[in-house]
Order: C-alpha cells, then sequence, then structure tokens
C-alpha cells in the first residue's frame, strides 16, 4: 500500500525538497491549498460561502520548533479572525487548529499550546464562530482532549476530531457525544502503529459508521468528514433514524475535492462546510491528501511528468 510510505515520506526533509522543486507541484498544490496568505484565501471564502456552503479554515504549519513560532501561528489566527470579522463572515467561516502548531510538541508544550490557542478560541467567539482542534498522531490526543475539555467551560461551542481508525475512539465518541460538544469524525490520515489503530480499509470503514452511529444517537453536534459516497449515505440514514433535522449536523469536505457533491449536498439542504486549508507551509498537509486517495497522487505524478 502506498498510502504508509507517502505517510513517512511526509516527515522527511529529502523528501519535502524533492517535492517542493518538482516542476509540476504547484498545479497540484493549488488544487489543494486555497493561497499563502489571508489575502489569497479571502476571495475564495466569500465564493464558497455565496454559493451556500460553510468554511473551516485552517493555517497550514505543524513542524514548529520554537515558542516564537508558536506565538506566530497563534498571531496568523487572530489576524484571520480580524478579516473575517471586517467582511461580515464569522457566521460562515469556522476556524480548524492544530496544537503542534502551537506548541503542543515543545517543552511545556500542553500548557504553551493551551495559553496560545486561548485567545484564538476568545476571538472567533467575538465574532460569532468558534474553533475545532484538528486531532494529529495518538501521542497528541490526551493532550488535545484535556485543553479541549478546558476550553469549553467558557466556550462550550468549542470543537474536536476523532479518528475511526484508533481503537479508542468508540470510546471517546461516548464522551464526546453525552457531554454534547462539536464533533468532526474522520477516517485518519497519520500513520499509526497495528497496537493503536485499525490497518484494514474495510475495518475502517465498519469503525466510521459505528462511530457515526454513536454521534447521531448523542447529544452532540456531528460533524462528518468524509468524500466517500457510501459513507454520506448511510450519515443520511443514520441522522434521519436518530430524528435529526439537517441543521443538526453537517458533512465537511476538503477543499479541492468532490467540489459537485458539495454542491449537490448544499442544493439539498444540508450544512455543508468546506476544510479549507492555506498557508506557507503546505507540505505535510499536502502529503496527507495524496495518501488518502490514489488518485490524488495520480494526479500529482501525471502534473510531473507533464511539466518536467
Amino acid at each position: 500500500m502506498l498510502g504508509p510510505v507517502i505517510l513517512a515520506a511526509s516527515r522527511s526533509d529529502k523528501m519535502r525538497r524533492f517535492v517542493s522543486a518538482a516542476p509540476g507541484t504547484k498545479q497540484v498544490v493549488d488544487r489543494f491549498i486555497a493561497g499563502e496568505t489571508v489575502e489569497h484565501v479571502i476571495p475564495i471564502v466569500q465564493d464558497i460561502t455565496g454559493r451556500g456552503l460553510e468554511v473551516t479554515l485552517d493555517v497550514v504549519g505543524e513542524d514548529i520548533t520554537t515558542v516564537e513560532q508558536s506565538h506566530a501561528a497563534r498571531d496568523a489566527y487572530l489576524e484571520l479572525i480580524g478579516r473575517l470579522k471586517e467582511l461580515g463572515l464569522g457566521e460562515r467561516a469556522e476556524m480548524s487548529v492544530k496544537l503542534s502548531m502551537f506548541g503542543q510538541a515543545l517543552d511545556g508544550g500542553h500548557e504553551l499550546a493551551l495559553a496560545n490557542v486561548r485567545p484564538v478560541v476568545e476571538a472567533a467567539a467575538e465574532i460569532g464562530t468558534t474553533v475545532t482542534l484538528d486531532a494529529e498522531d495518538h501521542t497528541t490526543l490526551d493532550s488535545m482532549f484535556a485543553i479541549h475539555e478546558e476550553l469549553r467551560k467558557d466556550f462550550p461551542q468549542t470543537g474536536c476530531v476523532i479518528q475511526a481508525y484508533l481503537f479508542r475512539t468508540e470510546e471517546d465518541a461516548r464522551r464526546l457525544a453525552a457531554n454534547g460538544s462539536r464533533v468532526r469524525i474522520v477516517k485518519g490520515a497519520y500513520k499509526e502503529p497495528a497496537s493503536v489503530a485499525v490497518q484494514d480499509k474495510p475495518e475502517i470503514d465498519k469503525a466510521y459508521v459505528r462511530i457515526m452511529k454513536i454521534l447521531m444517537e448523542g447529544e452532540g453536534y456531528p460533524m462528518i468528514g468524509s468524500h466517500d459516497p457510501r459513507l454520506i449515505s448511510i450519515g443520511q440514514e443514520l441522522a434521519r433514524r436518530a430524528g435529526r433535522k439537517l441543521d443538526e449536523y453537517e458533512f465537511q469536505m476538503l477543499y479541492g475535492i468532490r467540489s459537485e457533491e458539495q454542491n449537490r449536498l448544499a442544493a439539498e439542504g444540508h450544512r455543508m462546510r468546506v476544510y479549507t486549508a492555506y498557508g506557507t507551509d503546505w507540505y505535510g498537509y499536502f502529503m496527507r491528501r495524496l495518501a488518502e486517495k490514489p488518485a490524488n497522487l495520480l494526479f500529482f505524478a501525471r502534473s510531473i511528468l507533464t511539466k518536467g
């Protein structure tokens, strides 16, 4: 399977240099990354929301090594929130953050990440929106969930992400569903060992369905992060069985993937949110998109061959 190989490459500086220099890279990166700056991404946000969809924005960048970089990440989100406020887009655009970008892996990282993310959550609340804490590899999750719980004391709308391929996730889903929080479920996009995560794709899909059922039957707000037509259909049916109205859950898909399906779901009255990433440190995010779907990797390879 190519997925684990690509995920391993996402941590390689040598591969980062190679991919960045490849002639066809920009064409493919532009498919998944909405630009490098706030000014690049704002017109895209306006276009997406103008079509009746909603947005969650991710300033890409994970592998920071200094406290100063973590503060710069915080400030990048605060700048974004300021622009959303100026344009009146707060209620249609929320934020997704990776706590690693806010210093979680540094010495004293748990406290540092909490201190950095809190003003972002506060600023988001002031313009009528919220923040979702993205899940990363399994070693970071206890810290992420603890920060999520702490933030929800003052900002109960703060969301978090759970990953279907992890053995722990069904238990996490039951706890979160009972707690009434906003929960995004995804399959998982990190290279995890067999000791903590399901490795077989059909079994991951089965786990995803079980977790969707827990969330739909719970007291929280489920956010279904998937491009899989079968899982989307199952999610609709589970919502119907649970008696949920169309505004009591939502679907989420990545910017640049299945745009026609995004428009279709929105036209049917579903809440459809587009996960839109931007920034200069795009490599790790980009490589996970390639790992998730072979067609993305083939598109990249063709682009290199065409441009080379």
